[in-house]
């Protein structure tokens, strides 16, 4: 998938992406919905730290799902 253009498809992509591979257990309640394409490279940013980082501590966990909280729409 080209993630080079900010679109809600590759925002749905990424969010998806991240859930899965977090394992989140609340991962109904982030939907790619309640992300804007103004925080497109954020975004990226998350999904590209956790697709190449095979070993995420529980912490990192944390942060990264705490970014993301901050990153959708108000």
């Amino acid at each position: 998938m080209d993630l080079s253009q900010p679109t809600q498809e590759n925002i749905a992509f990424m969010i998806e992406g991240i859930k899965t591979k977090l394992r989140m257990a609340s991962g109904a309640a982030m939907q790619a919905s309640a992300f804007s394409t103004e925080q497109y490279e954020d975004i990226q940013e998350v999904y590209d730290i956790v697709m190449n980082n095979p070993n995420l501590s529980i912490s990192e966990v944390e942060a990264l799902v705490s970014e993301l909280g901050r990153l959708r729409k108000k």
